[in-house]
């Protein structure tokens, strides 16, 4: 069968075919690919097209999205992985875990696996790997994401035992413990690594800085040997070439693509959990009245963005988490498009003093989704429509990333900030916690009486749990107001019809090479 776009025919991806683009490209007399000719015929070569080179190849910043898509369940994998599908926790490098205490829990680690120089992973690599994202040296972006630097007391009691004691009781601990990827206990405690060593289906072949990263299979895997012997990464900041490039056999896969993009029958739409919001530095002035927060919401026409620039592709978002999220809240609407009321909220603020013609720094991440350049200047025409002066501050991960996660750029003054959330573990607690209390991770503000409100209801389960986390969400707007959310995000993906491969909600964060295998036929 014909692989198409997988939308109903309204909101297929337009575009001009990828064929053209190369075409474009060959005009210039430059090639869109930069592989070997030996890379390209391959047939056990997997060729991948990213928007950007990874950060780090770090494994306790593989919850970071350009670095866990190459890095996590590839190179490195956790005790625990979380079924993108169902939610459910299955079994990776932990064979069991349970909780012995309420507040502790012990895993049993799997025999017979390997790291891919050789060494046996036992409960003692596991216990160091656990300890070593919580070493404050490194600033592991996990421990702030997961675990919010919480403390927990981690012990190897034997070979195949890691006993993990928190301070308070915590229900969703091994959720948590499912983005700590493994390494080998020799690995630096005190610095991050370039090429990790880890238990995946591949490993590091070499990583040549601003070009590529090749991966190869990992001769020491315990599980079933990927279809593919080797994998090279690369990165084009455009779209329109990562598609191209797909197009005219010089890469296989292609992601984060724009429905203009020209992926024609070679795209697939898939929801991939991302929300994207613009974040409010409420600290400083102007930013620090609640009213200008609150124009600034308004002046945001979402419904617009979605269907002109990302053509349909998403939806508007009342908060910050999508469905399928415990505390996901069904009853809110998106802040409605009204520029009338964000003047007269801007105006008010005005006349009380507050001083709303400060410039305030409109900062976007290049390549963070399609349409980003278009979507951070439509903003900024609107917060202009309104009184506000904005400027456009467009960075690169690196940059970006000084702005998102804390330590924060000390005096750095108004900051509006796009940010783009994918809550892959299933639950509001690892977006509060990081999001929205006080000192989360990439909170810049908070109340409180709001830190009490999260924490209450972080602490019950079921029923009673979603309920109290679908009331926080609610009243973030309302008491707090650090947000403006956008857009609950889809993704297209080109894969080349030679590939077999289904993506799904974890793939902009997770993907999985070893799920890739050889088309049976053109047609696959």
């Amino acid at each position: 069968m014909q692989i198409a776009f997988q939308r109903s025919p309204r909101r297929r991806v337009a575009g001009a075919l990828a064929a053209s683009a190369a075409a474009i490209l060959a005009v210039s007399g430059c090639s869109v690919a930069n592989t070997t000719q030996s890379e390209s015929a391959s047939p056990n070569t997997l060729r991948i097209v990213l928007p950007q080179e990874p950060p780090t190849l770090e494994p306790c910043d593989a919850s970071l999205t350009a670095t866990g898509v190459v890095v996590r369940s590839n190179i490195t994998e956790p005790l625990i992985e979380r079924d993108p599908n169902t939610g459910a926790l299955q079994p990776k490098l932990a064979s069991s875990w349970r909780q012995v205490e309420p507040n502790v829990w012990q895993f049993t680690t799997a025999s017979g696996v390997k790291f891919s120089n050789g060494a046996t992973f036992d409960a003692h690599d596991a216990a160091f790997s656990i300890q070593r994202t919580f070493n404050g040296a490194i600033g592991c972006d996990v421990n702030g994401y997961v675990f919010d630097d919480s403390t927990i007391d981690v012990q190897a009691l034997d070979d195949h035992t890691v006993q993990m004691r928190t301070e308070q009781p915590d229900p969703i601990l091994p959720l948590r413990v499912s983005f700590i990827e493994m390494v080998p206990r020799t690995t630096d405690p005190d610095n991050k690594v370039r090429e990790p060593i880890g238990t995946g289906p591949y490993m590091v072949d070499f990583w040549d800085s601003g070009q590529r990263i090749a991966l190869k299979a990992n001769p020491n895997y315990h599980g079933t040997a990927p279809a593919y012997t080797r994998a090279i990464y690369q990165w084009r900041t455009e779209g329109s070439v990562r598609a191209a490039m797909v197009a005219n056999d010089e890469a296989d896969i292609a992601t984060s693509l724009g429905p203009e993009d020209g992926a024609g029958d070679l795209g697939i739409a898939y929801v991939n959990n991302e929300t994207t919001a613009l974040r409010m530095q409420a600290t400083d002035a102007p930013l620090d009245d609640i009213r200008v927060r609150e124009a600034i919401d308004y002046s945001i026409n979402r419904a617009g963005i979605v269907k002109a620039l990302f053509q349909g592709l998403g939806r508007p978002a009342a908060e910050l988490v999508g469905k399928g999220i415990v505390g996901y809240n069904d009853q809110l609407t998106p802040t409605p498009y009204d520029l009338d009321k964000a003047r007269k909220l801007v105006d008010e603020a005005r006349a009380d003093g507050v001083p709303v013609d400060t410039t305030i720094r409109l900062i976007g991440r290049t390549g963070q989704f399609p349409k980003i350049n278009e979507t951070i200047e439509a903003i900024q025409y609107s917060l202009s429509k309104i009184g506000l002066n904005v400027k456009i501050e467009m960075m690169d991960t690196s940059g970006q990333m000084q702005y998102q996660v804390r330590p924060f750029v000390a005096g750095s003054g108004p900051v509006l900030l796009m940010v783009q959330h994918g809550n892959q573990a299933g639950d509001s607690q690892f977006t509060l916690d990081q999001y929205m209390l006080s000192d989360g991770y990439q909170s810049t503000y908070g109340t409180a009486a709001y830190d009490r409100e999260i924490q209450a209801a972080e602490a019950m389960t079921g029923d009673a749990r979603q309920a109290a986390l679908a009331t926080v969400l609610a009243d973030e707007p309302v008491k707090i107001r650090q947000y403006a959310y956008i857009a609950h995000m889809e993704a297209v993906l080109a894969k080349s019809n030679k590939v077999s491969y289904q993506p799904n909600s974890a793939t902009g964060d997770e993907m999985r090479l070893s799920e890739m295998t050889h088309a049976t036929s053109r047609n696959d």
